[in-house]
């Protein structure tokens, strides 16, 4: 678990900007940055050790952005909030917005809640989290400043009993103009397995940040998987964050090949 926080926080502390004037074209966010539960949740009814697993969180992102973000002098939007509370990459008419079950594992809080508590929870971090994002690219497209948006996420070795062999993976859809030059940066490194959209893709529903803040903007933009096993300490959090830091101060995107949102690669999964 992260180390503690107050029992309750406003909605205002639920979003953390880092570096909110970088110099950087790369505005980073990390989605699913953190596991803290408020007070008022409990437990969600999961036992202590469910809340370190990646159904709370993406373990090792949040560090690996941090690091990116100085290093570039990019800009860095966070959440603070569980994903098990609401989860900020999802659209809100997703079902699993706020997951009665995340992998196999069911989230006894999260059952039966009343529109009320949906809209208290969507107020809470959802909202702060988008509004956030939206502020910080209108001033810098307002100013003239080149703006592209990257996610930065992990994933699990095994899902679902499934062994995942990719050390990282590039997700995008039919605008590739970030991801194909940071797929070919990649696939250049030795002993690096790099999966294109894998193990998510937009079809999976794991694209809607990206969607909602630069595709609809037509901004460059790309999400990054690295498996958690990879950044689960400092060591590969900074070997992680120092390679992608390489790639990205010199990466610059391709002709634009697409304009819209599309549904690319494989069936629907339920976490990323």
């Amino acid at each position: 678990m992260e180390k503690a926080r107050p029992a309750s926080l406003a909605s205002s502390d639920t979003v953390r900007v880092t570096n909110p004037g970088g110099s950087s074209p790369f505005v980073l966010t990390c989605d699913h940055a953190s596991n803290f539960l408020p007070a008022e949740f409990g437990t969600l009814g999961l036992a202590a050790e469910d809340l370190s697993r990646h159904i709370a969180w993406d373990p090792g992102a949040l560090p690996v952005a941090t690091r990116m973000a100085q290093a570039l002098d990019a800009t860095l939007v966070e959440t603070r909030i569980s994903r098990l509370v609401i989860d900020c990459n999802r659209p809100l008419d997703a079902p699993d917005l706020v997951p009665p079950i995340s992998e196999t594992t069911a989230i006894p809080g999260n059952a039966g809640l009343s529109e009320k508590q949906r809209a208290a929870r969507i107020a809470l971090s959802w909202q702060p989290f988008h509004g956030t994002i939206e502020r910080i690219v209108e001033e810098r497209l307002a100013r003239g400043q080149e703006t592209r948006l990257v996610s930065v996420h992990s994933f699990t070795p095994v899902y679902k009993g499934r062994d995942r062999p990719w050390h990282i993976g590039i997700i995008h859809d039919e605008d590739r103009r970030l991801a194909s030059p940071l797929i070919s940066a990649l696939k250049r490194l030795a002993g690096i397995t790099v999966g294109v959209n894998e193990p998510y893709s937009p079809a999976d529903r794991v694209y809607f940040t990206l969607e909602r803040h630069a595709r609809s903007r037509g901004l460059p933009c790309a999400m990054i998987e690295i498996r958690n096993d990879e950044i689960s300490g400092e060591t590969g959090q900074r070997k992680w964050a120092d390679l992608l830091t390489g790639i990205f101060s010199n990466l610059e995107p391709e002709e634009a090949r697409g304009s819209r949102p599309s549904v690319v690669g494989k069936s629907f999964q339920s976490a990323s």
